[in-house]
């Protein structure tokens, strides 16, 4: 457990932060004219795009590899998703200031995807350059 603690130190911290952000009321800040149409969900994809890089980092140097299985970057992916539903459900049900929504999920899940592609190119350029 400390092993997994220590390389996924980043990971929690980020997970805990974005459950923050997603829970916290904004007010009328959601409303400001700094906001364009679409912020939010360029923010969920944002946040699960870095979750799922940090995830994968962590993991590559916990088992000092250079290239992480499809497995395991299936299972990241997927736990990074229900991950995100779970913040909806929780915004549905207790979060009740903030509200539940598909496109927020679906804005989760595409950051999770580009950030598994981002780490599936990144792993076979370095595999690639070392040849």
């Amino acid at each position: 457990m400390k092993t997994f603690l220590k390389y996924q130190r980043l990971t929690i911290l980020w997970a805990l932060f974005i459950l923050t952000m997603c829970s916290i009321s904004l007010g009328h800040i959601g409303d400001s004219h700094l906001f364009f149409p679409g912020f939010d969900k360029l923010t969920h994809c944002g946040f699960f795009f870095v979750l799922v890089v940090f995830c994968c980092s962590g993991l590559i140097k916990q088992q000092n590899i250079t290239c992480l299985s499809y497995k395991s970057l299936a299972i990241i992916t997927i736990s990074a998703i229900l991950y995100g539903g779970l913040i909806e459900l929780l915004q549905l049900t207790i979060f009740t200031w903030r509200s539940g929504e598909w496109g927020d999920l679906f804005a989760d899940s595409v950051g999770a995807c580009m950030g598994t592609f981002s780490v599936l190119i990144i792993e076979r350029a370095i595999s690639h350059g070392k040849n």
